[in-house]
């Protein structure tokens, strides 16, 4: 990708952000940096930002005030700079959200054909070599509904590789999936932590968020309550809010 980032430039940066959703305040007064390579995990009670503050990175929720940056772009509600950073980012969501019509090879075509504006050879190629590195090269002629649903899921993680994003976001990707699937899905994300791609997982995963994490992000009521590294924050958690949730969460 053209225009990369110097190595000391944050992955991304929230200063200062507010969000609204009409009369309700979705992020309060965030500030975050994300440095390039980091894994960090999001977590918190269900209504507490957490897909909100994702979300506004790749422009899909707008924020009222500060700043968002991704790779050094500034995210400033036009277009131009929305496109230019979405081509940075890849997003998987709790859905899969493959077009059932195409093949799995077609899925994870489309973004290196009309976003990277590659020849078809080449997004082939790009395609089948994510689709390896998620152990379904095997599946390309498929259609999503001959995939298990942890399958699919790794598919939707290749197709959203395949833009070679910089940043990758993860909305609680294993929350609609079989239990017995789940592990497939952790399986690739620690893969990709450790080749160090930058990732920020929403994620109710604590064991994931505990052996994988740089850092782990507690939210509550739209702000950030606590951030810290893994031990630390499931071992000697500091705000009673963070307190109370491991207490629910971990028994």
């Amino acid at each position: 990708m053209t225009d990369t980032p110097a190595q000391n430039t944050p992955a991304v940066e929230f200063a200062g952000v507010d969000a609204w959703f009409g009369t309700t305040h979705v992020l309060r007064d965030i500030d975050l940096t994300v440095a390039c390579s980091e894994t960090l995990v999001i977590c918190g009670p269900s209504g507490s930002g957490k897909s909100t503050l994702i979300r506004a990175i790749n422009g899909l929720v707008a924020h009222q005030s500060g700043t968002i940056r991704v790779a050094g772009l500034t995210l400033d509600g036009s277009a131009k700079a929305t496109d230019a950073v979405r081509a940075r980012v890849g997003m998987v969501f709790q859905q899969f959200n493959l077009f059932p019509h195409l093949t799995v090879l077609e899925n994870c075509t489309l973004a290196p054909l009309h976003v990277r504006r590659l020849g078809l050879n080449a997004a082939r190629d790009l395609a089948m070599g994510h689709l390896a590195r998620v152990q379904l090269a095997d599946k390309a002629d498929r259609r999503p509904a001959e995939l298990s649903g942890g399958q699919q899921q790794r598919v939707a993680i290749a197709r959203a590789l395949c833009l070679e994003p910089e940043v990758m976001l993860f909305d609680e990707p294993t929350s609609a999936l079989d239990p017995e699937m789940v592990q497939e899905v952790l399986d690739t994300l620690t893969e990709l932590a450790g080749a160090g791609t930058t990732l920020l997982c929403v994620t109710h995963e604590m064991g994931f968020a505990r052996a994988v994490a740089d850092r782990v992000v507690f939210m509550d009521e739209g702000q950030i309550v606590e951030i810290a590294a893994p031990d630390a924050f499931f071992d000697r958690p500091r705000h009673p809010r963070t307190q109370g949730f491991l207490s629910r969460i971990l028994g």
